[in-house]
């Protein structure tokens, strides 16, 4: 199993819009081979992150490559205040 975390600095205005565009994104991610699953999360301080679960890297990576992926990162900017920090994890117990 393979994990993304993404922290994201969201504008404040666009919170309810965005977590609209990620069950929309979603339907059209939840098609790519090994897609397991996708999540906005929100610390008790109100911090926002992503969880991206695939399969393997090698699956995420062919994704992240595809147009789809391409179109939505392009839409992503407009909801962010500042750039997303990515951080990327390998399961390696259960």
């Amino acid at each position: 199993m393979f994990l993304a975390i993404v922290d994201l600095s969201l504008k404040e205005e666009k919170i309810s819009e965005f977590k609209n565009w990620i069950g929309k994104t979603n339907k059209t991610l939840s098609k790519f081979d090994g897609f397991v699953s996708r999540r906005l999360l929100e610390g008790e301080d109100g911090s926002k992150r992503i969880l991206v679960e695939f399969k393997n890297i090698e699956l995420f990576r062919k994704m992240h490559q595809s147009p789809e992926h391409q179109s939505f990162h392009n839409e992503l900017g407009s909801f962010m205040n500042d750039s997303p920090e990515r951080h990327f994890y390998h399961v390696v117990a259960e």
